[in-house]
């Protein structure tokens, strides 16, 4: 079916909403940090507030592939307002919650909504933007996602001093009313792609069950429970079986969650990869960066916050440079090439030289880092839907951020479990609490080194400059 394009206004009305839409997602990853004590105290628990972080994050990744097959099959209007009105829902029960258990239960339903948030704006932009016009509009993404993260806990923090922790969660009311409205009428002049499609139910059950089990381990393991105890070994058991028998299932069915195509075509793959190992390592370490900052450097705890500023700012130079210049140039993987690489030789100069560098020359590195990962971000994105056929764009999109967030969950546990066991005995000097970090740094430019291998392998589809000549190339190809 063909589309004439959509005027200019109509775009930008349908991708305010998404990035609202998005805006909402991201910000309740982070926005809960600051009020958890408060949460605790209140609801009279303690032992459980980490679930209230947890169960939201689990949820969210668990069902991203499910959002982009089902939007393929049902469309994205009707799939992205299920979305909103889960996750509002889901924040309506946050905020009455008269208990810690209620209020858990509550958060994992707004990450059955905040799941499609993320996602599906990333599809939508696809479906409305040509391939070669695309990567300057990632830009704006990029930028919202970032700047919700941040404003997470800035916000939460606030609005539970002054207010009540409950207004975290009530926020969210009139912001998804707004994306409700912007998006609700527009959203119905998007192209449709006619063909017939079936949810795979038993593959979705068995992705989410094995996404569930690995990030319980992921989350316990090492914090809370000994790697080496039978309940976290045996989770890990059950979610390999899982994943097992979800590849077994994604081979034998007719028309899988994840198609085998999608999964084997070339530049899929390697891009997933590059955007995981990248993602992956940017998370970890600003994860982990302010203890470095506050036990190795000495800082307060709302110094180490600011430092890491030059992370968010870098991201978003690097993704404004990516998403500006692939329209134009043939070549246009040569950037986050550049750039993980760069990315890489400067967390390598941190990892032998941290003890004898100021805290200047430390931010001047950690922005070029930051830069060479926002070069990757909009680039992968971009190539993965350029590379797919139209009706596939919200599976590939899907499977591409899923198995992005899933590599977050295990590099942030890999990362945790490299400082726990370099970490072994007290710490007497700020020298010594820097030594700590040596082999995390190098684990970051490992992180980066494994993308930027990725990126050379990545197949430079010319990029598309029409709906329709996009489709017609992955027909042929």
């Amino acid at each position: 079916m063909s589309h004439a394009p959509l005027p200019s206004k109509t775009i930008w009305t349908i991708l305010t909403g998404t990035m609202i839409a998005m805006f909402l997602g991201a910000l309740d990853q982070t926005i809960i940090a600051a009020a958890l004590p408060t949460i605790g105290r209140e609801l009279g628990d303690f032992d459980s507030i980490s679930w209230v972080a947890s169960l939201y994050l689990l949820a969210t990744t668990a069902v991203t592939p499910l959002y982009g097959k089902v939007s393929d099959i049902h469309g994205r209007r009707v799939t992205m307002l299920a979305a909103i009105g889960i996750f509002t829902i889901g924040s309506i029960a946050c905020a009455l919650a008269p208990s810690m258990l209620t209020l858990i239960i509550a958060r994992g339903v707004q990450g059955l909504g905040g799941g499609g948030l993320i996602s599906l704006s990333q599809t939508i932009i696809a479906d409305i933007v040509a391939p070669k016009e695309r990567g300057k509009y990632q830009i704006f993404f990029a930028s919202v996602y970032l700047l919700a993260s941040l404003m997470g806990p800035m916000l939460g923090g606030f609005l539970t001093e002054h207010l009540h922790w409950s207004f975290i969660f009530w926020i969210n009311l009139p912001i998804g009313l707004i994306a409700w409205i912007m998006t609700t009428n527009t959203l119905k002049l998007l192209p449709i792609h006619h063909r017939p499609h079936r949810l795979d139910i038993p593959g979705s059950i068995l992705i989410v069950l094995a996404t569930i089990t690995l990030m319980l381990a992921l989350d316990e393991g090492g914090v809370r429970i000994p790697w080496s105890s039978p309940w976290i070994i045996g989770t890990l058991a059950v979610s390999f079986v899982l994943w097992i028998l979800f590849v077994m299932r994604i081979r034998a069915a007719e028309e899988p969650l994840i198609p085998i195509e999608i999964l084997a075509n070339p530049v899929v793959s390697t891009a997933t990869i590059a955007a995981l190992f990248s993602m992956g390592t940017y998370v970890a370490t600003t994860i982990f960066m302010p203890v470095y900052f506050e036990s190795a450097r000495g800082m307060s705890a709302s110094d180490s916050g600011l430092a890491l500023m030059p992370f968010m700012v870098g991201t978003v130079v690097g993704a404004t440079l990516a998403g500006q210049t692939m329209g134009r140039i043939t070549h246009y993987k040569r950037l986050p090439i550049g750039g993980t690489l760069i990315a890489a030789l400067a967390a390598l100069i941190i990892a032998f030289y941290q003890n004898h560098i100021s805290i200047v020359a430390l931010e001047a590195l950690f922005t070029v880092i930051a830069i060479g990962l926002g070069t990757v971000l909009p680039t992968t994105t971009v190539a993965i839907q350029n590379a797919v056929k139209p009706h596939q764009l919200g599976t590939a999109t899907g499977t591409m951020n899923f198995f992005r967030q899933l590599g977050s969950a295990l590099l942030v546990a890999v990362f945790g479990a490299i400082l726990l066991n370099a970490g072994q005995g007290p710490t007497q000097t700020a020298a010594e609490a820097g030594d700590r970090f040596f082999v995390m740094f190098l684990a970051t430019a490992i992180g980066f080194a494994i993308s930027f291998v990725a990126l050379l392998f990545m197949e430079e589809k010319p990029l598309r400059s029409s709906a329709k000549e996009a489709a017609e190339a992955v027909i042929v190809d």
